[in-house]
C-alpha cells in the first residue's frame, strides 16, 4: 500500500484534470507558470502521471487476460463488454475497454510530456541536480511504458513527444511502429541509466532503474516476435541477446528474489515483498478514494454474496476455460489460489471456475468496491526469470538449457511439481500460463512466442461449445482504432484491417 501523501497529490495536483486524447492541449501558459514556482510543483506533476496507472491492471485483465484462452467469456446475464473482446467480433471499435485503452495511455502521454517541457523551461527552480534527472528519468519511463501498452494493444499510433495544441493534434497521424519503438527504447535507456535503484519508505513505488530494465528487456522481446503481416508489436528482430543482457543485470543486482511461497507474493500483507520489481500502488480509506478494482474484474457477484460480502461489479462470471483447467496437474498449488472451482448461490450450484488470484475475503471493502488495498504487480522477479529461459531458448547467446532447466524447475517445485529435463519453448510457455494466470500477460505472451494463430484456432474449435466466437484471424492481434478517434478528424487514421 502506497504512502498516503503520494496518492492525495498524485490525484488533486493540478495537472490531473483530464484532457482529451486527440486534444493534446498543453495547460495555458498562466496557469503553468502559477503552478510551477517550487520544486514540489514538478514533483506534483510527476505523481500526475502515475496516477493514470490506476486503471492499468483492469486493463490487462480485460483485454490481454479475457482476449487470451484462459477464459472462455461468453455470459449468461445478458450482453457483456466483454463479450466482443473474447469472441473476435468485428464491431468492437466502439467497445468502452478498447476506448479506455486509447485515451488513458495517451492522457499519461500528454502529462509525462507537460512535465518534461516545464523541466526544459524552469527546471532551474529545481536546485536539487539529482532530483531534477530523476524526475526526467521518470516521465519518460511513464511516457515509454504508456507507448508500449498502445504498441502492444493497437500496433501504430501517434508519436505526440512535447505538448502540442487541439489543431496540432489534428493533424498528427499514425506513426510506423517501428518508429514508436524508437521513442520508446530512447526513454527507456534514459530511465534505466538515471533512476535510482531504491527509493526511501515515502516514495515506495516509483520506478527503479531496475523496472526501466524490465520494461526494455521485454521491449526488446517483444519486437523480436513475428510480424505476422501485420503492423503490429511484433518486427521480427532478432534482439533476444539484448534482452537477456538485461535480463541478467536485474538478477545480478541482487536487489530481488524468488519466494518460496507462491501465495506470499500476493498477500494483502506482503506488498512491495522481495519479489516485486514494479507495480501499481493502491491505498484504501482515503477521500478521493484511491484503492483499485481489479481485484473483482474477473469475479461474479453472486460469488462475493454467497461469502456475505457486498456486490463488486463483477457482474456475471467470466469461466476459467476448460483446457487451462486441464493443464494443472493435480498437485499443482497455484490452481487452488488462483482459480476457485465452483460454488453454491441461493441454492444453486455455480459448476463454472473463475479467476480470484487477487482477492482475500477478509480484506473486501465494506464502504466502497473502488477502494481494494492491494497492489498490482506489473514486473516480478519471476517473470524476469522465466523471461530469461524464453531469450535462451530463442537462441540468446550466454545461456544454455540447463539454465532454463533450471529456471523452471525452480517455478515447478514452488508449485509442488517434479522437475523436468530439456523444457523446449511450448514447454516454457505453459508454464508461464500457469504461472502468470490473471496477471494479465497471456495474450501478450501468445504474440510474442508465433503460436497464437495455431493455439487460439485450436482452442477455439475445442472450447466454443456455445459457437460465439468468430474464427481467429491474425488481424485480431492488435484491436481497432477506437471509433472516436476515427470520428474526431475522418481520414486522418485509417482502421486497422479486419474490423
Amino acid at each position: 500500500m502506497k504512502n498516503t501523501a503520494f496518492y492525495i497529490v498524485a490525484l488533486l495536483a493540478v495537472l490531473a484534470s483530464c484532457t482529451g486524447d486527440l486534444n493534446q492541449v498543453p495547460i495555458s501558459s498562466a496557469t503553468t507558470s502559477t503552478f510551477y514556482s517550487q520544486p514540489n510543483d514538478f514533483l506534483q506533476a510527476s505523481n500526475a502521471i502515475y496516477s493514470d496507472l490506476r486503471g492499468y491492471p483492469d486493463r490487462q485483465l480485460n483485454l490481454s487476460e479475457t482476449r487470451s484462452d484462459n477464459l472462455y467469456a461468453v455470459s449468461d446475464g445478458g450482453v457483456r463488454d466483454w463479450e466482443g473482446i473474447n469472441s473476435f467480433q468485428k464491431s468492437i471499435a466502439g467497445n468502452v475497454y478498447v476506448s479506455e485503452a486509447w485515451s488513458t495511455n495517451f492522457n499519461g502521454i500528454y502529462r509525462a510530456n507537460v512535465l518534461l517541457d516545464q523541466l526544459q523551461k524552469n527546471g532551474k527552480l529545481i536546485t536539487d541536480v539529482s532530483l531534477k534527472t530523476r524526475l526526467e528519468a521518470e516521465a519518460k519511463f511513464l511516457r515509454a511504458f504508456f507507448y508500449f501498452d498502445l504498441v502492444r494493444f493497437f500496433g501504430k499510433v501517434p508519436i505526440i513527444d512535447h505538448p502540442v495544441t487541439a489543431n496540432e493534434a489534428l493533424s498528427i497521424p499514425r506513426s510506423p511502429v517501428k518508429d514508436v519503438y524508437t521513442l520508446i527504447l530512447s526513454d527507456l535507456t534514459f530511465a534505466a541509466t538515471n533512476l535510482p535503484e531504491t527509493y526511501a519508505a515515502a516514495d515506495k513505488g516509483r520506478a527503479t532503474r531496475y523496472a526501466a530494465k524490465a520494461a526494455l528487456a521485454l521491449v526488446y522481446m517483444t519486437r523480436s516476435g513475428p510480424t505476422y503481416d501485420i503492423e503490429g508489436p511484433g518486427l521480427g528482430l532478432n534482439e533476444w541477446s539484448q534482452a537477456l543482457t538485461v535480463l541478467n543485470e536485474i538478477i545480478a543486482s541482487g536487489k530481488y528474489s524468488f519466494l518460496t511461497s507462491f501465495t506470499n507474493i500476493f498477500s494483502f500483507t506482503n506488498e512491495n515483498n522481495a519479489e516485486v520489481i514494479f507495480d501499481v500502488q493502491y491505498a484504501n480509506g482515503l477521500t478521493p478514494v484511491v484503492g483499485g478494482t481489479f481485484p473483482w474484474v474477473l469475479v461474479p457477484d453472486t460469488w462475493f454474496q454467497s461469502n456475505g460480502k457486498a456486490t463488486q461489479g463483477g457482474l456475471t462470471i467470466r469461466p476459467v476455460s476448460v483446457d487451462l483447467l486441464n493443464a494443472y496437474a493435480t498437485a499443482d498449488t497455484r490452481k487452488a489460489f488462483t482459480i476457485q472451482s465452483g460454488y453454491t448461490y441461493n441454492g444453486v450450484a455455480e459448476t463454472r471456475s473463475f479467476v480470484k488470484k487477487y482477492v482475500d475475503l477478509t480484506k473486501v471493502p465494506t464502504n466502497n468496491r473502488l477502494d481494494w488495498p492491494i497492489n498490482f504487480i506489473v514486473y516480478r522477479y519471476t517473470d524476469i526469470l522465466m523471461l530469461k529461459a524464453e531469450c535462451i531458448l530463442r537462441g540468446a547467446t550466454g545461456g544454455t538449457q540447463a539454465d532454463v532447466d533450471a529456471i523452471v524447475n525452480q517455478v515447478r517445485v514452488r508449485a509442488g511439481l517434479p522437475a523436468i529435463t530439456n523444457v523446449t519453448l511450448s514447454q516454457l510457455l505453459q508454464e508461464r500460463r500457469k504461472e502468470f494466470v490473471g496477471e494479465g500477460s497471456r495474450w501478450h505472451d501468445l504474440v510474442r512466442s508465433g503460436q497464437i494463430e495455431t493455439i487460439m484456432t485450436a482452442w477455439i474449435a475445442a472450447e466454443d461449445t456455445q459457437k460465439q466466437m468468430q474464427p481467429f484471424q491474425k488481424n485480431y492481434i492488435i484491436y481497432p482504432v477506437p471509433q472516436a478517434e476515427l470520428d474526431t478528424k475522418p481520414g486522418l487514421y485509417t482502421q486497422n484491417a479486419g474490423y
